[in-house]
């Protein structure tokens, strides 16, 4: 039988990446799970769980490698059968930064309404509560991997569920998951219509012709054969190269380039006030690289700018803007936690989240944040951009923020 992989969360990225790189190492499955809508299942099972991934000036590659996709409202227990399933080797994350339901201090939110539902028992709806319930169950070795650009994401997975663990009183003894480390990076844009109709398949998607994919050398058993995956002893410099300058300049284009009225990506780049404030953020995030990343950070902002700058990738602001809340904190308040007084194209970063947030409630749009509430009400009464820095973990750099 085919060794499988299990993957949590089957958007867009999800289907550029790790399947794109599962399908060129070839012999392993991926069984999918969606913790939400049954759409993409159906959408998939309608065309034999294949599609077609238009790569930017390379054409269309077909994807072959799931075999099914599991939608955990649906039947929850099916989900926790393949996550002790001896088949299944891998389970890989792609939920986003708010799917891990943390505190600010990167804690498992004990207060998450869903979080406490998990505990309370029954089927899990959260990922962090999947793998507590079902790696308890496991006999066999597993390797649990997420791909999502959070910080240490594989720690911080696995300290989200130990805790919840602890806390549901669950028996850890005999569970044997790692949780490497991981850096991914892929530009993957919503599908338009217009794909669709040129392709002649509902679940095709878009993506750059680039690729990355550096993880932390700490599997529990076997692994695909994935080409050009670097597999490294540490992650971090990697890892804090990309969150830092790609996505740190990624968010600030989202909210500066959203108030000037752009829409997508390369139309923020070609404002030469954006253009430079992008260059800047960069230049600044460089300084924060450990020595070694540091070398190379002038050859990678400029590789940066050239993909941000692809006309034919039509990567929405908003949908970076997203989770800012959640995003922000290692994108740009590490780096300025680091340089204080020397990262003014940080700082004008953050404001520019400020003003976007600012900008969202008095039209009456709803955030796109798992601290919309919280953002509306503080603007709605009246509160100072300091409160809404204390959202982000920056309350301590108001004076530089805000100067």
């Amino acid at each position: 039988m085919m060794p499988r992989i299990l993957h949590i969360g089957v958007g867009n990225f999800a289907r550029a990446h790790i399947a794109d790189y599962t399908q060129d190492a070839g012999g392993w499955a991926i069984t999918g799970v969606s913790l939400r809508s049954a759409k993409v299942r159906d959408r998939l099972q309608a065309q034999g769980y294949d599609y077609g991934l238009s790569v930017q000036g390379q054409g269309v590659k077909q994807i072959t490698v799931f075999d099914s996709v599991l939608v955990a409202p649906e039947d929850p227990q099916a989900v926790l059968a393949q996550i002790t399933d001896p088949e299944v080797h891998i389970i890989s994350v792609t939920v986003t930064e708010k799917g891990y339901h943390l505190t600010p201090e990167n804690r498992l939110d004990l207060e998450d309404p869903l979080i406490a539902q998990d505990l309370e028992g029954g089927g899990p709806r959260t990922v962090i509560g999947f793998l507590a319930r079902g790696t308890a169950m496991r006999t066999t070795p597993v390797t649990v991997l997420s791909c999502d650009n959070r910080a240490h994401n594989g720690d911080v997975l696995r300290g989200a569920v130990v805790a919840f663990a602890a806390e549901a009183r669950l028996d850890m003894r005999a569970a044997q998951a790692r949780f490497p480390n991981s850096m991914v990076d892929r530009i993957t844009p919503a599908t338009s219509d217009a794909l669709r109709a040129e392709t002649g398949d509902t679940m095709a998607v878009p993506t750059e012709p680039f690729r990355e994919w550096v993880i932390e050398d700490h599997f529990a058993g076997p692994r695909p054969d994935w080409p050009d995956v670097v597999l490294a002893r540490d992650v971090a410099p990697h890892e804090m190269r990309k969150l830092r300058m790609l996505n740190g300049a990624h968010s600030m284009l989202a909210y500066a380039g959203t108030l000037a009225g752009h829409t997508y990506v390369h139309e923020a780049m070609a404002d030469a006030t954006l253009r430079r404030a992008a260059r800047a953020l960069m230049a600044e995030a460089a300084q924060t690289l450990a020595p070694e990343m540091q070398k190379m950070a002038s050859s990678y902002a400029a590789a940066l700018v050239t993909r941000f700058d692809n006309c034919h990738i039509n990567h929405s602001l908003r949908q970076i803007a997203m989770d800012g809340t959640q995003k922000l904190p290692y994108r740009m308040i590490d780096s300025l936690q680091t340089l204080r007084d020397a990262g003014p194209a940080l700082a004008a970063g953050v404001r520019a989240w400020i003003a976007f947030c600012r900008a969202e409630v008095a039209t009456g749009r709803a955030l796109q944040d798992p601290k919309a509430e919280e953002i509306a009400a503080i603007i709605g009464s009246g509160g100072s951009d300091a409160d809404l820095l204390a959202l982000v973990g920056a309350a301590d750099l108001k004076d530089v923020i805000l100067e």
